[in-house]
C-alpha cells in the first residue's frame, strides 16, 4: 500500500513516563501494522507514530487507534492523531521563530480541540513569569526561557486550560514533521 492514502501522525499522552505504562516502540510499531496501516516509523520513547492509511481521518483514527490500544496494552492513552498538512502548518505558523533553534525553550501543545476564549484568558492570567505562549486553533505554542522543567507556568496549563492535549519540544515537533514528509514522498 506504500504511495497510497494519506499520512498521519499520532502523539499518544502518559507511555513511557517514568518507568510506568511501558510501551516499547518495536510492538508499537506492529500495532499500527496490525491495524492494516503503512509506512509506520516511530519517534522516542513518549510514543509518535508516523503512519499511511487511505481509510479515516483524524477523528476516525483517533477512535479507533485509541480503542484497539486499550484493549492491547490494557489502560487508556489519549492520543491525538494529526495529518501532514496540520504538522506543516503547525511548524511554519510558529510564532517563536527566534527561539525554534533551542529546542528546550519552545514546546508545543497538541490540544484536542481549539479553546474558548474564556479558557484562553484564564491561561493567560497565570503566565505571570518569563514565558510566553500563544494559542492558534488546536495548538499552543509556550516560549520558556529557562527550558520546560523549570517552568511553574507549563505545569498549570492543563489544570487551568482543561483542554487535554499533548506537549512536544521543538525538535521532536520538527524530526515528525520530517518523517510524515518523507513517508509522503514514497
Amino acid at each position: 500500500m506504500s504511495g497510497a492514502g494519506k499520512i498521519f501522525v499520532a502523539l499518544f499522552s502518559g507511555i513511557n513516563v517514568g518507568g510506568n505504562r511501558i510501551v516499547k516502540m518495536a510492538e508499537l510499531r506492529s500495532f499500527f501494522e496490525d491495524l492494516g496501516f503503512s509506512d509506520v516509523a516511530t519517534y522516542v520513547q513518549s510514543g509518535n507514530a508516523v503512519f499511511r492509511t487511505d481509510k479515516g481521518d483524524a477523528a476516525t483514527l483517533t477512535k479507533q487507534i485509541e480503542a484497539a490500544f486499550e484493549k492491547k496494552w490494557g489502560f487508556y492513552s489519549r492520543i491525538m492523531v494529526r495529518d501532514l498538512s496540520w504538522f506543516e502548518r503547525l511548524v511554519s505558523e510558529n510564532p517563536y521563530p527566534e527561539v525554534a533553534a533551542d529546542h528546550t525553550k519552545l514546546h508545543a501543545y497538541v490540544l484536542e480541540r481549539e479553546p474558548t476564549a474564556d479558557e484562553a484568558a484564564r491561561l493567560a492570567e497565570k503566565c505571570t513569569g518569563s514565558e510566553r505562549f500563544e494559542i492558534k486553533g488546536d495548538v499552543l505554542y509556550l516560549s520558556a526561557p529557562d527550558g520546560l522543567g523549570k517552568s511553574v507556568f507549563a505545569g498549570l496549563i492543563p489544570r487551568t486550560l482543561t483542554v487535554p492535549g499533548t506537549a512536544r519540544n521543538w525538535r521532536s515537533v520538527q524530526a515528525l514533521l520530517a518523517m510524515a514528509a518523507q513517508a509522503g514522498e514514497k
